[in-house]
């Protein structure tokens, strides 16, 4: 499935990161996510890339362990035995200039050591390092100044080509799907007790059918008083009527993710406080994908979400952000809430996932990711909004 697929353009990528080399410590960090580069600094002449994500973004490479130094004129993947084969294969498959080296941990650091010889000041990606491993990275290269950077390769991460793009549009098109295959089970009589456990084993297992590689996240089936906890992590409580089930979820097709939101009322329309809960949410996440386009400022798109919610009287119980983008990670930046500093651009993907949650009545939460375009955005999950199934 994925051959029909166009091409990612990891080759381009690499190049692109080394021209933020240059300005990482000027004035602070480049990356998009701001962080703690050395003001004023000279600018970096290399990169130790850790985070898997950063890695396989730049390289191709899928596995679990692996070190990425980026030079101005070099690039060297480390990793162990365990993907000698694997990484060769993938570096060359993805078209990525990246030299290879496999062995044990010391062979390993030696590379590392040999590549960065003549460097003098050298990034490490925070986010991903911890502090006793920034002491050895330090110790280890003896006389190299060592800069804690962020967001230098998710910056990049933010705007898609239109091979990650169609990857993305995969995924969702799978979870669409397989939500299709297991919405009857809530139909089932009385005397077929559905559980909250039994409706996301289906629903994970109908999206592997239909060739996901995996889940996005962990399913979220939560149903009842249950619906009122945004992140609930189902239990073997029987789903009934009359109750609304908050379904969150995603797939995972060719390392990139989907991320969709669906509250459905089971048995009939909800009725009383619930039903003005349902509609509410509906208005805020209409008027949310509504003002995603390029230009826009993603805490603008927070605050029409919000802005609805308030209005209704509920702005205490809308607690987490509107959105966030979406990639080879489930979170990625931009960062879609009040403090979001990021300018949507054509490429970017994001969710407007806007939620009321009532202790005693019930929680609603209804999500699309979406791809930004020049005019205004484009739905990746496409599943119907129906309060009914």
């Amino acid at each position: 499935m994925s051959e029909a697929l166009p091409p990612m353009a990891v080759n381009a990528r690499m190049g692109r990161l080394v021209a933020r080399l240059a300005d990482a410590g000027h004035g602070g960090d480049s990356g998009s996510k701001g962080g703690p580069g050395s003001v004023g600094g000279p600018g970096l002449d290399a990169l130790i890339v850790t985070n898997l994500s950063n890695v396989r973004y730049l390289t191709g490479f899928t596995g679990s362990a692996g070190v990425l130094v980026v030079t101005e004129g070099r690039a060297v993947l480390t990793t162990d035995g365990r993907y000698r084969t694997q990484s060769v294969e993938q570096v060359a498959a993805a078209g990525a200039e990246v030299e290879v080296v496999v062995g044990g941990v010391q062979a390993q650091r030696q590379a590392v050591k040999d590549v960065l010889a003549s460097s003098g000041r050298v990034g490490l990606e925070a986010d991903d390092v911890t502090w006793a491993a920034s002491r050895r990275w330090a110790e280890e290269l003896e006389g190299v100044e060592m800069v804690a950077t962020a967001g230098l390769v998710e910056g990049l991460r933010e705007v898609k080509d239109a091979g990650e793009i169609a990857r993305m549009e995969q995924a969702a098109a799978i979870a669409d799907d397989a939500l299709a295959d297991v919405l009857p089970l809530l139909h089932r009589s009385p005397d077929q007790p559905l559980t909250e456990t039994r409706l996301a084993l289906e629903l994970d297992t109908a999206m592997r059918r239909r060739g996901a590689e995996g889940t996005a996240f962990e399913t979220i089936v939560a149903s009842g008083p249950n619906s009122a906890k945004p992140h609930h992590r189902p239990v073997d409580r029987v789903i009934g009527a009359g109750e609304a089930v908050v379904i969150d979820f995603g797939a995972v097709f060719d390392g990139y993710r989907s991320d969709m939101t669906r509250t459905f009322c089971v048995g009939g329309e909800p009725e009383g406080e619930l039903a003005r809960v349902f509609e509410v949410v509906t208005q805020s996440q209409a008027d949310g994908v509504a003002s995603v386009r390029a230009g826009a400022e993603a805490k603008h798109v927070d605050a029409v979400c919000r802005d609805v919610i308030a209005r209704a009287g509920w702005a205490d119980a809308f607690e987490h952000g509107t959105g966030h983008g979406v990639g080879l990670d489930i979170h990625e930046a931009p960062t879609v809430s009040p403090l979001g500093t990021a300018i949507l651009s054509p490429g970017t993907i994001v969710t407007v996932e806007p939620g009321v949650y009532l202790p005693g009545t019930g929680g609603v939460r209804i999500e699309d990711t979406l791809v930004v375009t020049e005019n205004g955005s484009r739905p990746l999950t496409k599943f119907t909004k129906d309060i009914v199934p």
